[in-house]
């Protein structure tokens, strides 16, 4: 599998911490297109999904690194989560700023990876779980587009890898080839673009 050459996280990741910050407190136990997640559990994914990036980038591999991300198992979302998540965020978008982070190996999820693949999965999860929470609380999503771009063609690639019709997130979702590039990438990760929250009786 190739990976990004390079790409700056950091407009993306500034996209997901506005995100997170307009997360009300009442809807932190609200379902997003991640089944296993309601929102306090994607929000606490996508911290320690930071942070393990982060350390891939540096190269700092230790128990932040070495754990594969378990949905049955979701850490507490820190209390102090408003303040750390857009912090872990910057720092993990920093860390990737360094060419350095894109070549030679390295490890996230407890998997050995070259470091342009692992810039390619980082840049996926900040445009996929930044979708997730967007529709999970109603708010508008506009992903950076390099972003966007470069996880549509991160999806794609493993969809046809896959050749199965699997999703790095689930199996693949028919979009019509004419749907938006966002609609698309959402569709081959392996959820259904036209998501919305169940509505109560």
């Amino acid at each position: 599998m190739t990976g990004t050459t390079t790409l700056d996280l950091r407009p993306q990741a500034r996209t997901v911490a506005r995100l997170v910050a307009g997360v009300p407190d009442d809807r932190l136990a609200d379902p997003t297109p991640c089944p296993e997640y309601a929102v306090r559990d994607l929000l606490s994914h996508i911290a320690h999904l930071a942070v393990a990036f982060r350390d891939a980038a540096r190269k700092d591999l230790g128990p932040t690194t070495d754990v594969a991300p378990d949905a049955a198992a979701v850490p507490a979302l820190p209390d102090r989560w408003r303040e750390e998540l857009p912090r872990v965020l910057s720092e993990m978008a920093e860390a990737w700023t360094d060419p350095a982070a894109w070549t030679g190996m390295t490890r996230a999820g407890g998997v050995d990876l070259p470091g342009d693949v692992a810039g390619a999965v980082a840049v996926d999860e900040l445009v996929i779980h930044g979708w997730d929470l967007a529709r999970a609380i109603g708010h508008e999503y506009v992903p950076d587009a390099a972003a966007l771009r470069a996880a549509h063609a991160f999806v794609l690639e493993v969809a046809e890898e896959e050749d199965r019709g699997g999703g790095i997130f689930g199996a693949v979702v028919p979009v019509p080839d004419d749907a938006p590039l966002l609609d698309r990438a959402i569709g081959l990760s392996g959820r259904d673009p036209g998501w919305t929250p169940p509505t109560s009786l």
